[in-house]
């Protein structure tokens, strides 16, 4: 592997999960780009970050747009490394009201999204010496959670692309993995429990170590993913939940 600083591409990369895992790969010697569709927010992380971050506003739903980012991406930082699909909405409701516009929007950002990503960005990655991919499942990839229809089929589906992706990449030398938090603590949890949407105590009862990860946390389970620790790892979803989807409701 080279001495050069490895770059990674982020979506979702302004915010929550997605922006701690950009700056603890900074940290660690890397350079990052954030893909996302807030322009603010996206204006606003570039400039925490500092110099070895840079930002493009993207849409996952749109493909022309994901080409659009990715071409930047070999006009500017002229390689890629990693990629860390991060981009996802929470929309939770009764399963016997979801329309078929939500429904398929769900799948689009997180599963089509997903897909568009690292197919775009495929031929950058084949030419990197340690290429990695990380998707975002969830513990609604193997459970079934009540009034999130939309949502656990998203990311079951995460759950199947990751692991064709795994088995078809290898042989270029891809790696392509995801990690299943279960819930955090962010922005996006914050207003699901604002609304009336989301009850955080049944939910920090039912997991075992009692609380809602930190986004650092989960972070830290994408950094031993994307990076050089994990070289014999593909096709796995680690999961990042506190024992949720062990569940410890037992007594």
């Amino acid at each position: 592997m080279t001495g050069k600083s490895r770059i990674a591409a982020i979506t979702g990369g302004a915010s929550g999960i997605g922006l701690a895992f950009a700056r603890r790969w900074i940290e660690s010697g890397g350079k990052a780009v954030l893909l996302d569709m807030h322009s603010a927010a996206l204006r606003s992380a570039v400039e925490a970050l500092g110099p070895t971050a840079r930002g493009f506003e993207i849409d996952v739903t749109d493909r022309s747009s994901v080409d659009g980012a990715f071409r930047s991406i070999q006009t500017n930082e002229g390689s890629l490394d990693v990629l860390v699909n991060c981009a996802g909405i929470a929309d939770p409701g009764p399963s016997h009201e979801v329309s078929d516009e939500s429904f398929s929007r769900m799948l689009d950002i997180h599963v089509t999204g997903s897909m568009r990503c690292a197919r775009a960005a495929y031929p950058l990655l084949i030419n990197s010496d340690a290429a990695s991919i990380v998707n975002l499942g969830s513990v609604a990839t193997y459970t079934g959670m009540p009034q999130r229809a939309s949502y656990t089929a998203a990311k079951a589906g995460i759950g199947g692309l990751t692991r064709t992706l795994a088995a078809e990449w290898a042989q270029v030398g891809i790696r392509v993995n995801a990690v299943g938090p279960g819930y955090v603590r962010t922005a996006l949890t914050d207003s699901l429990v604002a609304e009336g949407k989301l009850r955080d105590e049944p939910i920090k009862a039912r997991t075992p170590l009692g609380r809602f990860a930190e986004p650092d946390e989960i972070a830290d389970a994408i950094h031993f993913l994307a990076g050089c620790t994990s070289t014999y790892i593909t096709g796995h979803m680690l999961m990042a939940d506190g024992g949720m989807s062990i569940d410890g409701s037992w007594y």
